[in-house]
């Protein structure tokens, strides 16, 4: 037969499992994964204070274990909000604990009444559970899933609803009873919904923490880790895609391919370490200064690419040569030296049907040029050259 100690036994194991995985994600440094798990801990603890009443003195086994969960219950909270980038601390719900502890010490030796108690720790734990909810469902991600985000919701809100109706079933004397783990089917079905509503949020951390973790995988997968931009495989994609949607629209697509010119110099002259820092410079400048539907990517060492989705080409040729004009202006900070960065680019405009390769090619080949005809310019093919045409009389685009 279900009874109170069997609902908090149950809600115990499931802590330690919650708690073994949380510490598990301890090394990712992900925010607020510490808060939960020191949490998780505090929970068990109280807990099993919890199931010494008949055994243990009045100040550990009520007083102790309430103020221990409720606390365990804020530093939820606070890592909540760590989670998704508030300020977790909150001085006035400190001093709302504070004043928890004094109430329970009151209605325990004071004026003893267990339903004052109930109904006030209730009270505590209904606020936290709503802004729980109400701090991860307005945290939701546009661009990934929102199940972890729902399930911490949703928990919470449930957790508020039975706190509510256990504050209120006790605080009006709907309910009375002499001792909280009194086997009655009315207090077994609060303290399974107030108690169990922990478990579910610990599941729900756990999901929050592995999004995180997966959006950090994605990034490592999509983002070239020295610059920060598209990596070459995301950026091909993301321009395959363009590809695709222009040859069904008509709407104009235009490719570019860059190289910062003599960078092997700048190895070659300063190191390794310097170059890597004029990649990050030039990158950074760059992509502080494209459109917000422009896609920039690294192809890989100091060749990158942009892609301008519906762009003119002489409005492309407009913003690459801007470009050029800003990355020349930025120069990148050494260490007791500045060094000026300039770049060649080579750009092209999508042709209706054909293959991403095809438009890399011409690009690739205006690029050559642009080299050939002494860096720092760029180059377009003209509307009417094929790919092998184009290799041979790129055109300057001044």
């Amino acid at each position: 037969m279900l009874d109170p100690i069997s609902v908090i036994f149950v809600t115990i194991f499931s802590a330690i499992m919650s708690t073994a995985v949380l510490g598990s994600l301890l090394p990712t440094a992900i925010p607020g994964v510490r808060r939960w798990f020191n949490a998780s801990v505090m929970a068990m603890v109280a807990l099993a204070l919890f199931l010494l009443q008949n055994v243990g003195p009045r100040w550990l086994t009520i007083l102790v274990s309430n103020l221990l969960l409720a606390m365990a219950m804020l530093v939820i909270l606070q890592g909540c909000r760590q989670f998704v980038g508030m300020q977790p601390v909150r001085r006035a719900e400190y001093a709302g604990w504070g004043a928890l502890l004094a109430a329970m010490a009151y209605w325990t030796y004071v004026v003893p009444d267990i339903n004052t108690r109930i109904a006030l720790v209730s009270a505590f734990y209904t606020y936290a559970y709503v802004v729980v909810a109400v701090t991860v469902f307005m945290a939701r991600p546009l661009s990934r899933p929102h199940y972890a985000y729902w399930f911490v919701s949703i928990g919470a809100c449930l957790g508020a609803v039975g706190h509510v109706g256990r504050g209120l079933a006790y605080g009006v004397g709907w309910v009375r009873q002499t001792e909280l783990l009194q086997s009655t089917p009315v207090n077994i079905a609060f303290l399974a919904l107030g108690v169990l509503a922990l478990p579910w949020l610990s599941i729900g951390m756990v999901l929050l923490a592995h999004d995180r973790l997966a959006h950090r995988l994605e990034r490592l997968a999509n983002l070239d880790e020295l610059t920060g931009i598209l990596a070459r495989r995301a950026f091909l994609a993301q321009a395959d895609a363009a590809a695709r949607t222009a040859s069904r629209s008509g709407r104009p697509l235009v490719f570019a391919i860059i190289d910062i010119d003599h960078f092997k110099s700048v190895n070659d002259t300063h190191g390794h370490a310097t170059g890597d820092r004029v990649l990050a410079h030039f990158a950074g400048v760059v992509a502080s200064n494209l459109r917000a539907g422009d896609a920039f990517g690294r192809l890989g060492g100091e060749e990158f690419a942009v892609l301008c989705p519906d762009t003119s080409m002489r409005d492309a040729v407009k913003l690459l040569n801007r470009l050029r004009a800003r990355v020349a202006q930025a120069e990148s900070a050494l260490p007791g030296r500045k060094l000026k960065v300039t770049f060649s680019a080579g750009v092209d405009q999508y042709r209706r049907g054909e293959e991403l390769s095809s438009l890399m090619a011409r690009a690739d080949a205006a690029l050559y040029t642009a080299k050939a005809m002494g860096r720092d310019r760029v180059v377009t093919v003209a509307a009417d050259e094929d790919p092998v045409s184009a290799e041979r009389s790129p055109r300057l685009a001044e």
